[in-house]
């Protein structure tokens, strides 16, 4: 039964345990269909006579998933990466056909470019290098002593990869198939109700500090989770294809309406003392009248239409809004009142012109019309990637390569080469997850597990059977365990490494083969293979691991500012917008949750977000307006200042932007498109709750070599 079926035996009405049981079948569905794509994928390389099809079972284990978009994705770049990792294997058997000391280093050089490769990315593109890497040692590995025969092992690998990949993307995409489209559209209404209903609430009253950081750390995962979620469905859905540049836009809109509503959230907050009630109070009922139009929006089949009517409301309140902000304005006296008066009042209207750019992104979205690409394409969106991270990965899994090579050769097992291949999968595999120490242990018990399930599989039941039916039935009780548990996101990893090790050990073959001593040899060379990678993680940490490369992550994301003061202005607001919360989503994945470097990560991000916008709006209206020299100057050297101070955060840094930027605001005077954005800045960085809090009363003449 696919999804749609299941909504009407299950209607969602019906509350938790409906939801969960709708939950479950989903879950076993798909448990039933990988198991019968592993069937048919094996029983297909047996009629074709294929020499290893486990390898093409073992495929369709690693390249299934729930979504068929996903699966159709996952498999273009494994087919890619296939591809490129027999001509590496190529390469490296054709020049070091005889020599196995260059033959090991090359192959271990290569496996550690695709790993470094695999960490730059967070979609199915870093498993294109993966397979790079481990396909060229499946292909090379098993003729280093008989390098005449690699282009048949070459054939006979890709053959069965190939298999294994086509059966799961026909399985997948014509058996009760659950479409990632689905998932994406639904995770677009998701976003787009849950803002619009969170910003009405919210704008209602004060909303505590830790409650906004929780909002940001939302809208940062749904943003990198939408952008995700398309980059995959383009390969299932024509449809969603065509529409692509739109949700790109729409996207874009979130991140930039987002981030208005942050700063305007934070000078609220800023405003709550007694001597800032009258400003306060003006501004609270400026944002009462756009809550008042921001209604609930709700029902996903007409969602497009509310979309329309809230940005015909979201227009006309633009139209009269400078009307209202001018007769609040009227009795406040005092400079400082005043501007602060205005820099909410700039906000507001902000806010409402990107929310009323989001609703109507939303509405053509949901419209035929969305099949039509926006008269100005939006920008890509942009990753923050950290080269050093990447060459952590390639030292790290190039030099497990070589220890793992050097004991094979030097021991002359004959299961080293499976040690060493293993390893090669799981040192490219787990290059790519948050926590792969975490991610490790699971594998590895599951791979206990998935091995001593093989043995009794093979020794205690296949023994007995005759025949690919009688074969069929005895694995299916050993295969759906392993697909099960690969749905359970609390034991992340079990399923997968479960699935790997039964497959690998049970080695299926026509005929089938039975040899115990060879069977406990293979295993305890997988073991090694799985525990090897795991001790090149505890001595070469990832970020999760590392206070260095967590302490880089963090001054990558603190650059996005630098770039927002220095780059020049054309796209810069989308690639700053989309490059920052990608920087915050890789440290939020490698931080763990509630610990004090989440914490300075959620408060550095909303630093970065809401300053970084401000110098954005400061430098559109500084080129937008004809201003003295001097003026010019005066706003340079203050975002020069503020640029070194996020590039390397301290006192006396912290002091002269301070300086530096009072001195702009003084020289700004009157002129009301400069004096928002420059007191916005200011007030940002005399926030005594922000990540720059240990500064705000810091000596100025001492610089603290220990600022992050």
């Amino acid at each position: 039964m696919s999804a749609r079926v299941l909504d009407t035996l299950f209607p969602a009405a019906s509350g938790e345990i409906t939801a969960w049981l709708r939950g479950a079948a989903l879950d076993w569905l798909f448990v039933a269909k990988a198991a019968f794509a592993v069937l048919l994928t094996g029983w297909l390389a047996m009629r074709f006579s294929l020499e290893q099809p486990g390898t093409a079972m073992m495929t369709v284990a690693i390249v299934i998933h729930p979504q068929s978009g996903m699966v159709v994705a996952k498999s273009f770049y494994r087919t890619l990466g296939t591809l490129v990792g027999c001509a590496a294997a190529f390469a490296i058997v054709g020049a070091f056909a005889q020599q196995r000391v260059p033959f090991l280093l090359a192959t271990a050089l290569w496996i550690g470019l695709c790993a470094g490769g695999a960490s730059l990315h967070r979609n199915f593109k870093s498993y294109g290098f993966v397979l790079a890497g481990y396909t060229a040692a499946i292909v090379a590995l098993p003729v280093v002593n008989h390098p005449q025969n690699v282009f048949d092992s070459a054939v006979m690998r890709v053959g069965e990869v190939m298999l294994g990949i086509l059966v799961a993307g026909v399985v997948s995409d014509a058996v009760f198939p659950q479409r990632l489209g689905d998932v994406l559209r639904e995770s677009v209404r998701a976003q787009f109700a849950g803002f619009v209903v969170f910003v009405r609430d919210s704008l209602r009253g004060a909303l505590p500090r830790g409650d906004l950081e929780k909002a940001h750390l939302r809208f940062v995962r749904e943003v990198v989770q939408i952008e995700n979620q398309r980059s995959s469905v383009v390969f299932e859905d024509a449809g969603v294809r065509l529409r692509s540049p739109r949700l790109r836009l729409l996207n874009h809109t979130f991140m930039a309406a987002s981030t208005s509503y942050h700063s305007l959230h934070h000078l609220l907050n800023r405003l709550q003392d007694a001597a800032h009630e009258p400003v306060r109070s003006r501004l609270m009922a400026l944002a009462g009248d756009l809550a008042a139009e921001l209604a609930a929006v709700e029902s996903a089949p007409r969602m497009g239409a509310q979309a329309e009517a809230l940005a015909r409301r979201l227009a006309a309140l633009g139209e009269c809004l400078p009307a209202r902000i001018a007769a609040s304005r009227e009795g406040l006296h005092a400079r400082a009142d005043r501007l602060d008066f205005d820099t909410g009042a700039e906000l507001l209207a902000r806010i409402a012109a990107e929310l009323r750019d989001y609703a109507n992104a939303y509405a053509v979205l949901a419209s035929p019309q969305a099949v039509r690409s926006p008269a100005e394409p939006p920008a890509p969106f942009s990753h923050s990637n950290d080269w050093a991270g990447a060459a952590v990965a390639c030292v790290r899994t190039t030099l497990t390569m070589l220890a793992m090579g050097a004991f094979w050769f030097a021991s002359a097992w004959p299961e080293g080469a499976g040690a060493m291949l293993i390893a090669t999968i799981f040192s490219g595999l787990m290059a790519t997850v948050p926590d792969p120490l975490r991610a490790i242990r699971y594998m590895l018990a599951g791979y206990a597990l998935g091995t001593l399930a093989a043995l009794f599989c093979v020794y205690g039941v296949l023994v007995r059977m005759d025949g690919f039916a009688l074969f069929a039935a005895a694995l299916v009780p050993f295969l759906l365990p392993g697909f099960y548990l690969s749905t359970r996101p609390a034991w992340p990893g079990v399923g997968t490494g479960y699935l790997l090790a039964l497959l690998y050990t049970i080695a299926a073959k026509n005929p089938m083969q039975y040899d115990a001593l060879h069977a406990i040899n293979d295993s305890l060379a997988q073991l090694i293979g799985v525990g090897c990678a795991g001790v090149s993680f505890m001595l070469f940490a990832a970020a999760s691991d590392s206070p260095w490369l967590q302490r880089r992550l963090l001054r990558k994301l603190r650059l996005q500012l630098v770039r927002a003061c220095e780059l020049p202005l054309r796209g810069l607001l989308p690639r700053f917008e989309s490059a920052s919360r990608d920087a915050a989503a890789q440290i939020v994945a490698h931080t763990r949750s509630g610990s004090a470097q989440s914490r300075e990560l959620l408060a550095w991000s909303l630093a970065v977000q809401e300053t970084g916008r401000a110098v954005i709006e400061l430098r559109r209206a500084l080129a937008a307006s004809e201003v003295p020299a001097a003026l010019r100057g005066e706003v340079a050297s203050a975002l020069a200042a503020l640029a070194a101070l996020y590039a390397e955060p301290g006192p006396e840094r912290y002091r002269v932007a301070r300086d530096r930027l009072s001195a702009a605001i003084d020289e700004a005077a009157g002129r009301a498109a400069l004096m928002a954005p420059l007191h916005l800045i200011r007030l940002a960085l005399l926030d005594a709750g922000s990540a720059l809090a240990g500064y705000v009363q810091a000596p100025p003449q001492k610089e603290n070599a220990h600022a992050a």
